[in-house]
């Protein structure tokens, strides 16, 4: 991540914070940091400025995790919910009527309702970030087909003229919110290609290679996908996100299976490709094509770094992104990869232990989903049980796994899981913002 001096220069935000939440950062520090700094720009001056709920006195039941989930309540419930229901664990029904509970009559999800039975008004700041991340677990659950077509419906509204999504509706659309939609259209069974913008028809795919960096760019950035297009520079956060988008995936990445080991190919120029003679992109109409594309970059970006990603505070040093290589290796995993996924998988199983334990259910779930997409063991991951891990961090499943039964008490007992953490400063900086800044997607990496 660049330093604040660069930071200085970009364009204000126009996200949530659950959107800048989303590697599960969520220790209570940051987050009240961040919270205060980076309310959505379109309503920072305004007196009617929609505002996310006030944290609760007391968590809601059914809610997964102990932290404040005032920005990012919705987020980590959708991740825990899949990434049980990926592993066979059926959620408590608590769990799954608090996150069916948070919609708004209009089909739309905000990052956190503290009183969903008060209905939502012109200030509820509405998010297509927990919208599309509800849609991905309430449509695998099942049961909730009505809940998933409305929320499909506010997510179709609220489409750009680009084909893309922003967080907040109205504002300039990013590589993130695109993909994380793209993951909920065809999680609920839609055709992303066929969802087109009622003003020039374009597609989702047509809105995300527009942030793709092609020959014109610098030779180590190339392949790369801009978080949006004011201030266009290579962010590995939005390339992870739309190399898996514009396969058409989501969150969940089946396993391509033993064997599978296609080669990367980074984006290929030739003189003629160059500025001047025209920017080739990756596959201005070949989604396929900017994947690889975005794939090559990030393999140059963990080959350079010891097979993690970096980001840093302004002003620190970079320090290893575990929640992005989280994303880069299932990005590896979409585009069947095996032997380029398998390096930065086996520094996660060394390395991610500590991020997960303190970051809370959805690093676990994100953990889970990493190991699905790779065919590894999610109960056996670098020695961390993760399915129990998950588990211990909400309500006790309606029904688990077999293999998961004999651990769960275990992994409450003895994991410390399931308790309010109190974390430094210095711990909350070194596991959790650097993090949550790399969510900010605008920044070089």
């Amino acid at each position: 991540m660049a330093p604040m001096a660069s930071m200085a220069h970009q364009a204000p935000l126009t996200h949530s914070v659950a959107f800048l939440a989303r590697r599960a950062a969520t220790a209570l520090a940051a987050v009240l940091v961040l919270g205060a700094a980076a309310a959505p720009a379109a309503y920072a001056d305004s007196a009617d400025a929609p505002s996310a709920s006030a944290s609760p006195k007391k968590l809601p039941d059914g809610l997964y995790g102990s932290k404040d989930p005032q920005y990012d309540g919705v987020w980590r419930q959708s991740l825990a919910l899949l990434a049980q229901d990926t592993v066979g664990v059926r959620p408590a029904a608590s769990a799954v009527n608090w996150l069916a509970g948070q919609q708004c009559a209009d089909g739309s999800f905000t990052a956190f309702r503290a009183e969903p039975g008060k209905p939502c008004d012109a200030k509820t700041p509405r998010d297509t970030n927990p919208t599309a991340a509800a849609v991905q677990a309430l449509a695998a659950l099942g049961g909730h087909g009505d809940a998933v077509k409305k929320a499909v419906s506010w997510l179709k509204s609220v489409q750009n003229e680009d084909g893309g999504w922003s967080s907040m509706a109205g504002s300039a659309s990013d590589a993130n919110s695109t993909s994380v939609v793209i993951g909920a259209l065809a999680a609920a069974g839609e055709k992303p290609q066929s969802v087109t913008s009622k003003k020039g028809g374009k597609t989702p795919y047509d809105g995300l290679l527009t942030f793709q960096l092609g020959c014109a760019a610098k030779g180590d950035e190339r392949g790369a996908f801009a978080f949006q297009l004011k201030g266009a520079a290579p962010n590995a956060d939005a390339t992870a996100a739309a190399a898996t988008g514009a396969r058409g995936k989501g969150f969940v990445v089946e396993p391509a299976g033993k064997g599978a080991d296609t080669p990367v190919k980074p984006l290929s120029c030739k003189d003629g490709d160059k500025e001047g003679n025209g920017d080739k992109k990756a596959g201005a109409d070949d989604p396929a094509q900017a994947a690889e594309a975005g794939d090559g970059y990030l393999v140059a970006q963990l080959d350079k770094n010891g097979q993690h990603l970096l980001s840093a505070m302004p002003g620190a040093e970079k320090q290893p992104d575990v929640g992005n290589t989280a994303d880069a290796v299932v990005a590896l995993a979409a585009g069947a990869h095996g032997t380029a996924a398998a390096k930065p998988l086996k520094w996660l199983e060394k390395n991610s232990a500590d991020w997960a334990k303190q970051s809370g259910p959805a690093a676990y779930a994100q953990l889970v989903l990493v190991a699905h997409a790779t065919g590894t063991d999610p109960r056996s991951f670098g020695g961390t049980d993760l399915v129990a891990a998950l588990n211990a961090t909400g309500p006790e499943p309606a029904a688990a796994a077999k293999q998961d039964t004999k651990d769960a008490d275990d992994a409450k007992d003895g994991g410390g899981l399931g308790v309010v953490w109190v974390i430094g400063i210095g711990l909350a900086i070194g596991a959790g913002i650097g993090f949550l800044l790399s969510s900010r997607k605008k920044s070089r990496l």
